[in-house]
C-alpha cells in the first residue's frame, strides 16, 4: 500500500477521505449580525402590525359617538348573557317534568310587552325619536313574516332541547355561524362581506358540529332513542338556519324601511324595540294559535303544574315559565340590537360565543355529559370563532366602508 497525498492507493484503486472544515469563530461572528438583523425585523413586523390593528381600531371607534358603542355594548351583553339563561331554563323546564313543546316556545314569546313597555322611556330620552306610526302596510306584513318564522324557530329548538342535553344543543347551535353569513351575504350583500376569515370560520364551526354528530351515542338521556336524538339533532341544525335567515331578514327590514336617511343612529335606537314588540306580538298570536289547536290547548298547564317537580310546585313552574320568557325577550332584543348597530355576521359571531358559556353551565348546573368529542367540538368551535375575529380585527374597511344607504359595514 502506498501513501499518495491524501489519500492511499491499493491495488491501483484510490481511496479519498473527506475533510470537514469546522466554522471558525471568524465565520460565526459574521454570520451572527444577519441572523440578529432577520430576528429584528420579524420584531419590527409584528409591532407594526400590532400598530397597525390597534391604529384601526381606534380610528373606528372615533368615527361613532360613546352612546352608539355603549348600546351596541349592552346589546352584545344581552345575548351573551340572556341566551345562556333562556337555553338552561329550557333543560330546566324539562328535567322537572315539562313536556309540551308548545307551551314551552309559547312561554318564550309571552314576554312580548317587554320591549313594548321599554319603547315610552326611548321616545322621551332618545333625542329625535318618534313613534314609526302609522307603518307602512309592506313593514306590517314583514313583521308577520318574521314573527311566523320566529313561532316556527322557537318550535324547532323546543323540540331539541326535548331530546338534547343542553351542552350538546348549545355546540349544534353554533352553526347558526354559518348560516348568518351566508344568508347576510345572498339579503343583504353590502353590509355583510364574506372574507377568507369567515369562510375559515364557517368551515372550522361546521367541522364541530359534525364531531357532535359523530359522537351521538355517548351523551343520550335515559329513555331518549336514536330516533329522537336524531330528530332533535336535525330540527337544532333547521333552527340554526331559520335564526341566521331571521337576522338576515331582520337587517333587511332596517336598511329598508327604519334606517332613516341618515344611516344607522343611536338616535333611532327606538327602531329595535319597536321592530321587536310587533314581531314578538306576531309570534305570540302564532304560537298561540299553534297552543290551542295543536298542543292540548292551555288546560295542559294544568296539567303540568300538578307534576311539576323542578321545585317549588306550582310557584317553581310559573317562574320557569316567567324566566324563560323574559330571558329569551332580552336575548332576542340584543341580538336584534347587535343586527341594527353592526350586521347579520357579527350577530352571529355573538351567538356562536355563548357555546362555551351554555356548555360549560350545563355541565356544572346539569351534570351533562362530557366526552372528549364534545369538548374536541368546544374548542374548535372557539378556535373558529378566534379566527373570525383575529381575521377581521385587523380590517380596516370592515369599520369604514360605507354602504350605498349609508350605513357603516361592522362584519
Amino acid at each position: 500500500m502506498e501513501k499518495h497525498g491524501h489519500g492511499y492507493v491499493d491495488d491501483g484503486l484510490r481511496r479519498h477521505h473527506a475533510i470537514r472544515v469546522p466554522l471558525t469563530a471568524a465565520a460565526a461572528a459574521a454570520a451572527a449580525p444577519a441572523i440578529e438583523q432577520d430576528s429584528e425585523e420579524h420584531d419590527v413586523s409584528l409591532r407594526q402590525k400590532a400598530f397597525k390593528m390597534i391604529s384601526s381600531t381606534m380610528e373606528a371607534y372615533h368615527s361613532k359617538p360613546v352612546s352608539f358603542w355603549s348600546l351596541l355594548a349592552l346589546s352584545a351583553g344581552a345575548m351573551l348573557t340572556a341566551f345562556p339563561a333562556s337555553s338552561l331554563i329550557s333543560r330546566l323546564y324539562y328535567n322537572g317534568g315539562g313536556q309540551s313543546k308548545w307551551i314551552l316556545s309559547w312561554s318564550a314569546v309571552a314576554g312580548w310587552p317587554i320591549p313594548a313597555v321599554l319603547l315610552l322611556p326611548s321616545y322621551l330620552l332618545l333625542d329625535g325619536a318618534s313613534p314609526t306610526w302609522p307603518p307602512p302596510p309592506r313593514l306590517c306584513l314583514w313583521y308577520v313574516l318574521l314573527g311566523f318564522l320566529s313561532a316556527v324557530d322557537n318550535l324547532m329548538y323546543a323540540w331539541a332541547y326535548a331530546y338534547l342535553p343542553a351542552s350538546t344543543a348549545s355546540l349544534v347551535a353554533a352553526s347558526s355561524l354559518a348560516f348568518s353569513a351566508v344568508f347576510g351575504r345572498i339579503i343583504v350583500k353590502k353590509n355583510n362581506r364574506m372574507g377568507m376569515a369567515t369562510v375559515n370560520a364557517i368551515v372550522v364551526i361546521t367541522a364541530g358540529v359534525v364531531i357532535v354528530a359523530l359522537d351521538s351515542g355517548s351523551d343520550r338521556y335515559p329513555g331518549i332513542t336514536g330516533k329522537q336524538y336524531a330528530l332533535g339533532f336535525v330540527l337544532d341544525v333547521a333552527g340554526s338556519a331559520l335564526h341566521g335567515l331571521i337576522f338576515a331578514l331582520s337587517e333587511l327590514v332596517f336598511v329598508t324601511y327604519l334606517a332613516g336617511g341618515s344611516g344607522v343612529s343611536s338616535s333611532r335606537f327606538h327602531v329595535v324595540l319597536e321592530q321587536q314588540a310587533a314581531v314578538s306580538l306576531c309570534a305570540f298570536a302564532f304560537t298561540s294559535a299553534g297552543l290551542a289547536a295543536f298542543g292540548e290547548g292551555f288546560g295542559a298547564m294544568r296539567r303540568e303544574v300538578a307534576a311539576f317537580t323542578g321545585g317549588g310546585g306550582k310557584a317553581g313552574y310559573a317562574m320557569v315559565l316567567g324566566w324563560s320568557a323574559v330571558t329569551f325577550q332580552v336575548g332576542v332584543l340584543g341580538a336584534t340590537g347587535v343586527v341594527y348597530l353592526g350586521s347579520t355576521v357579527l350577530a352571529g359571531v355573538l351567538n356562536a360565543v355563548r357555546v362555551p358559556v351554555t356548555s360549560v353551565a350545563a355541565v356544572i348546573c346539569f351534570h351533562d355529559p362530557m366526552s372528549g368529542f364534545k369538548i374536541l367540538s368546544l374548542v374548535i368551535t372557539v378556535w373558529g370563532f378566534g379566527s373570525y375575529m383575529v381575521g377581521h380585527s385587523g380590517a380596516k374597511k370592515t369599520s369604514s366602508v360605507r354602504s350605498p344607504n349609508g350605513r357603516e359595514v361592522m362584519s
